[in-house]
């Protein structure tokens, strides 16, 4: 079911690609292949993001169903999780360093999970989010010692 949803939208949008889904840690795992893929990721991930929510609720609609739909396209979900943590690394560097706290740019929930779980473990920074959606981003601040 969430591999016709996704070729669907692929093809309603104009974009040649191949669907590949597959079943791993309890979430279903989808990825746009093809030359075309990239043109369903949308400004940081926007698009993609979209298009995994409405893949989420049309396959399950009218079923409580406690399985993640995962949507990628070309890869691009690991590329941006490294460039979130190098970008997470740096923040909290630079609130240590300066000892003031540092906001990051705007971005969606998956994103901000993504920063407060890759900085979980370290114990000079702390983590939380401010400000409303779509604008709401996260804040890298020392910890007082």
């Amino acid at each position: 079911m969430v591999a016709a949803v996704l070729q669907a939208i692929a093809d309603a949008a104009g974009v040649g690609c191949e669907v590949r889904v597959e079943e791993r840690d309890g979430a279903i795992h989808a990825e746009y292949v093809g030359g075309e893929a990239a043109a369903l990721i949308g400004h940081h991930g926007q698009t993609l993001d979209s298009i995994q929510h409405l893949a989420q609720r049309v396959a399950f609609k009218g079923v409580s169903a406690s399985v993640e739909v995962v949507v990628d396209a070309g890869g691009y979900r690991g590329r941006r999780t490294t460039a979130l943590c190098a970008m997470a690394d740096q923040a909290a560097d630079a609130a240590v360093r300066d000892g003031r706290a540092v906001a990051l740019e705007p971005m969606g929930a998956g994103e901000r999970k993504v920063v407060h779980m890759h900085l979980k473990e370290r114990r000079d920074v702390e983590t939380f989010s401010e400000g409303e959606e779509p604008s709401r981003r996260l804040i890298v601040a020392p910890v007082a010692g």
